[in-house]
């Protein structure tokens, strides 16, 4: 009786299943959506908004009195209610790092891409297996290095971070010593990405300290004192594929690869250090959703830097993690390839017409890259990096920065920043295409107008 009972239950339940799945199909097969359909239609309308193609709108975008939409938020040098009026003598910024030279790339696989997410996604703190980390991404971000080739992630541990930033600072913290009477030195080579100076010295540890240029180091005869060397490949701000300056007992490394994409370099081989930062923002372009990782090879490192990660922010957005993951299924749909095709040509172009303008100059140089064989791409392949790191030749041309503001109104990053003379100006190369193109155009006027440059 009892098990005529519970085939019973056993039947209603399975019968109420399928008339739930009937009833939530439409007529030829398509899902009939519910609750998403509203969310889904204020999504495409304002994805919809053109805005002369010459800014965006957003769904969480302003919205002034009388809209019915958010307004659209213009590129530099753009304005008016549709983006659509072009201001020319404004300034052509270069200064910043926004990775939006890959927009285009996601308005193209717009449908793979698109997120819509639940009001009840992931609420708690941590996921089913009590952590803090999408296993499911972590999968994802693995397989991507071992089709990519540029590091190796068997039998190392991964965490992640909001962004490369939080990861760097976990790692010094993981890195230097306990109880120490002497405090870790942290450097880098000039040039070097200024944040790795900033925030080890704001948190004003008494584990660590910076203490500059790896190379003031590297004949020091103290092997007691711990030294944790950045080692950036490729670099900020000169795209040089760096390796480390020290060596002994004594000496760590944080490799940030940021940068370590075929969109902007060949990839020679697997990167193998100890500690291994990666970031979504210079992989598919995504800065906001604010999502690094790090590959680690020995368990206390990675023990300490996850105590530091859950300490420090309970780990990374629930919705960051998800995005991260929808994003890399698209990058892995095709193994990489139409992403690191799109992104590579884009530099590569960028490169070759700033090249193209700075070779007539006999005031501007440029930094120098050799091609490489990239075992991604299978071939030898040339420069495409993400900044130009402009010098001014001439010796009264001291202040590089403010020669390109007050003869073109251009605006860098001074080379100051990066440790190095004021006579190196960092441009950005990877900003919106109307950015690139204006600054191109005021390079040109530039160096048409010297005395004695050379003709294309």
């Amino acid at each position: 009786m009892a098990k005529t009972q519970s085939l019973k239950h056993v039947l209603c339940l399975v019968c109420s299943i399928i008339l739930n799945i009937f009833f939530l199909f439409k007529l030829g097969g398509e899902w009939n959506l519910s609750w998403s359909k509203t969310a889904a239609t204020e999504a495409e309308a304002v994805a919809a908004i053109s805005c002369s193609g010459h800014g965006r709108a957003y769904l969480d975008g302003l919205v002034l009195d009388g809209n019915k939409g958010p307004v659209c938020e213009c590129n530099t040098c753009y304005g008016g209610p549709d983006c659509s009026q072009f201001f020319p003598e404004c300034s052509a910024d270069a200064n910043g790092g926004d990775p939006l030279f890959l927009e285009p790339f996601w308005m193209q696989h717009a449908a793979s891409s698109a997120l819509l997410v639940a009001g009840w996604h992931r609420m708690s703190y941590s996921y089913g297996d009590q952590s803090t980390i999408s296993r499911e991404l972590e999968k994802h971000i693995r397989k991507l290095h071992d089709i990519v080739g540029n590091a190796a992630t068997e039998g190392r541990y991964v965490v992640f971070g909001s962004g490369s930033t939080q990861l760097l600072s976990a790692a010094v913290y993981a890195l230097s010593p306990d109880n120490s009477s002497s405090p870790a030195r942290v450097v880098a080579s000039i040039p070097f990405y200024p944040v790795y100076e900033k925030q080890t010295d704001f948190f004003q540890s008494v584990d660590f300290h910076f203490q500059g240029d790896a190379s003031f180091w590297k004949n020091n005869s103290d092997t007691d004192t711990e030294i944790i060397e950045f080692v950036t490949s490729p670099n900020n701000p000169d795209g040089q594929l760096n390796t480390a300056v020290l060596h002994g007992p004594n000496v760590k490394e944080i490799y940030d690869h940021a940068y370590y994409w075929p969109h902007f370099t060949a990839i020679p081989a697997p990167a193998d250090g100890d500690v291994m930062i990666f970031t979504l923002s210079k992989l598919t372009g995504h800065a906001g959703s604010r999502f690094g990782w790090a590959i680690i090879k020995d368990k206390d490192i990675y023990q300490r830097m996850l105590t530091y990660l859950t300490l420090n922010t309970l780990g990374v957005s629930r919705d960051s993690q998800l995005r991260a993951l929808k994003l890399l299924k698209v990058v892995l749909a095709t193994g990489g390839r139409e992403i690191f095709e799109f992104g590579h040509e884009t530099m590569r172009k960028r490169w070759e017409k700033l090249n193209k303008v700075i070779s007539t100059s006999k005031r501007f140089s440029l930094q120098k890259i050799m091609p490489r064989y990239c075992t991604y791409f299978q071939q030898i392949r040339g420069a495409s990096p993400a900044y130009g790191w402009l010098k001014c030749e001439k010796q009264e041309d001291k202040h590089c920065y403010a020669v390109l503001q007050a003869a073109a109104n251009i605006t860098g990053r001074q080379g100051s920043i990066f440790f190095a003379e004021d006579r190196y100006v960092r441009l950005s190369l990877i900003r919106s295409q109307d950015d690139f193109d204006l600054l191109l155009d005021k390079l040109n006027g530039l160096v048409a107008g010297e005395e004695g440059a050379r003709t294309m």
